[in-house]
């Protein structure tokens, strides 16, 4: 891992560390609220000149955090939950990968 992928995943770490739990429950109210934050996020990654495999770690480290400290709030979320659970890391950044390429359409 370079330097600068570490930055990146640090600092998505600390922001989520940072939001408050209104944020994050509105957030995850619904699956398209998800989306559009992801979204966002992949947005400003891009503008910021993140290359898709930052892009990538970024969207993992927010599905570790939200497996590890969150719980689904509706259908979308909880399939997404069991199969972060039971992939293995390859397999998570496959999903998170896909989670990215969904987002930018």
């Amino acid at each position: 891992m370079n330097n600068n992928t570490g930055t990146v995943e640090n600092k998505v770490e600390n922001k989520l560390n940072e939001m408050s739990q209104e944020k994050k429950d509105n957030i995850l109210s619904s699956f398209n609220e998800f989306k559009t934050y992801l979204g966002d996020k992949v947005t400003k990654g891009e503008k910021l000149g993140l290359n898709d495999d930052q892009l990538t770690l970024a969207a993992k480290k927010i599905a570790d955090y939200l497996a590890k400290h969150e719980e689904p709030q509706n259908e979308e979320q909880y399939l997404l939950h069991e199969l972060w659970k039971v992939g293995s890391e390859e397999e998570q950044h496959h999903l998170a990968r896909m989670l990215v390429k969904m987002v930018k359409e």
